[in-house]
């Protein structure tokens, strides 16, 4: 039962984290700090050239920016868990 609720927690903070990460965030105009950092001392945005990630700034390509940020949250928390799930895999049997 506990392990259901933390699976209808985590669905949940995907379902609105678009309204903290791109609704809000574009209303009050926010950028990453680190790309704050980066313009300051005039570091140049490769970023364009080199885009090692299909899944760029949380985004989907062909989804709308909510959409996309709600599925790459999913992405993200599958990758994450299996990696949690190999991981507790190996331990266990090392045991």
């Amino acid at each position: 039962m506990l392990l259901k609720k933390h699976w209808i927690l985590i669905i949940l903070l995907i379902l609105i984290s678009p309204l903290f990460g791109v609704v809000l965030a574009d209303m009050v105009g926010y950028h990453e700090p680190l790309d704050v950092a980066a313009e300051k001392l005039g570091l140049k945005d490769i970023s364009d050239e080199i885009n090692w990630s299909p899944f760029y700034d949380y985004s989907v390509p062909g989804l709308d920016p909510i959409t996309g940020y709600i599925v790459s949250g999913f992405i993200g928390v599958g990758i994450i868990y299996l990696i949690g799930s190999l991981i507790q895999r190996i331990a266990g049997k090392k045991r």
